[in-house]
């Protein structure tokens, strides 16, 4: 696997001269960016131009993640050209919310699945309804295929969202990129800092994703009183408050992503089930930045990696607004964790997808989601397996998928 970054500024230009020696049917261009079109097309255009048998993939964000620092620029870039492993891109079209687990199935049903080992997923945000989706995906066996990724931002606006579909920006669409090979590995692994702030409550009236009361009393009304005069901000002030579900003795963590003034509700990432009991979730800064650190702390590297290291890290816009100024604390946490020969791209988002502590595939909120992939390494002893309680603390371990389970 050889690897190369760049960042682009519209004033500036690139950070370095674009080098195409890298383009191949086995190269991926992956683009993080700004929501803003008018800054974004240039530079992908001349990626276009220069890369002309590469696959492309990329989204926009809440802000970009490239090295160990979150860039000004903007427009990030990450290639990657695999030796030995094929690729595959597929996307769909969003259709509405409420038909968001046929679309999760419809992705996957358009990947090949025979030698596949590695699914990175990219979605449009605002108009999928997360948790859904993530079953869609769940409804077809994929054992063993790693599946990581994440849902686009736009900087906390909570308007329009874009991934890349056939090179062109899509504000409907989810995209997925399938890689296959012997050789490749891959890791994972996400942990959020939230604990608990006040009581339980029992949800009295939801639909789906839509939450309209807690205790059966106004759940935006009661959002705002724990923001006080944050909650003008609404809905990006209620990135401070997440909210915890408790479904099958474990708490799933949604964040919020739009307000109905008029008829009185809150939508989340993911489904809000009618009858469940939620708490309001908080984090501070240092639970924050020792989640990151704890996100790759199973993954062990035992012998030198001999090929170039790379960590797709996608956060939680939610953990950026609370950490503010120390935002640069967790990605600089991963790359002091990983080897020295790591490229660490990302991006904040509106929701981040992992495997879970049984394998599954799972929506995550206000966590960091962590993939290192190589093409080789070497382990002298298997890992240490993680615990497997709780899902807010489930922490996942390096896998090199082509041989057999570890133990």
């Amino acid at each position: 696997m050889q690897l190369n970054q760049y960042s682009y500024n519209s004033i500036s230009g690139w950070s370095k001269k674009l080098d195409n020696s890298l383009d191949s049917k086995n190269t991926l261009i992956l683009i993080f960016a700004s929501h803003d079109i008018s800054t974004t097309l240039n530079p992908i255009n001349e990626l276009i131009d220069a890369f002309t048998n590469s696959k492309f993939m990329g989204c926009s964000t809440a802000g970009e993640i490239i090295g160990n620092s979150i860039s000004d620029d903007r427009f990030v870039v990450q290639i990657i050209k695999f030796e030995k492993s094929k690729l595959q891109l597929a996307s769909v079209k969003i259709a509405n919310s409420h038909k968001s687990q046929g679309i999760g199935k419809q992705l996957i049903d358009k990947i090949d699945k025979e030698g596949l080992k590695y699914i990175f997923i990219l979605g449009t945000s605002l108009h999928i309804n997360g948790s859904q989706f993530i079953e869609g995906i769940s409804d077809i066996d994929l054992q063993d295929v790693v599946i990581t990724g994440g849902f686009a931002g736009d900087d906390q606006l909570f308007e329009k969202t874009w991934v890349l579909v056939d090179k062109k920006p899509s504000y409907d669409s989810v995209s997925a990129l399938a890689i296959y090979g012997e050789e490749l590995y891959v890791g994972y692994g996400a942990k959020d800092g939230c604990n608990q702030l006040g009581i339980r409550r029992e949800v009295t009236h939801s639909f789906e994703n839509i939450l309209y009361a807690l205790d059966n009393q106004s759940a935006l009304e009661l959002y705002k009183y724990y923001l006080g005069k944050r909650a003008d901000g609404l809905p990006g002030t209620g990135l401070i408050f997440p909210l915890g579900v408790y479904i099958d003795g474990k708490i799933k963590i949604r964040t919020i992503i739009g307000v109905n003034e008029k008829e009185d509700y809150l939508v989340f990432t993911g489904d809000i089930p009618q009858g469940a009991t939620v708490t309001l979730l908080k984090s501070n800064l240092d639970s924050l930045v020792q989640s990151a650190k704890d996100a790759i702390g199973f993954i062990h590297f035992d012998n030198k990696v001999s090929s170039p290291l790379l960590c797709i890290s996608v956060s939680c816009i939610g953990r950026k607004v609370i950490l503010g100024q120390r935002i640069e604390d967790e990605i600089e946490t991963i790359m002091d964790t990983l080897p020295e020969n790591t490229q660490q791209i990302g991006f904040y988002s509106y929701g981040e997808i992992s495997l879970n502590n049984l394998g599954k595939c799972d929506l995550y909120n206000h966590t960091m989601s962590l993939t290192p992939t190589t093409g080789k390494i070497r382990h002298s002893k298997p890992p240490t397996i993680p615990p497997t309680g709780g899902t807010r603390r489930s922490i996942h371990w390096f896998r090199p998928i082509r041989t057999s389970p570890m133990t």
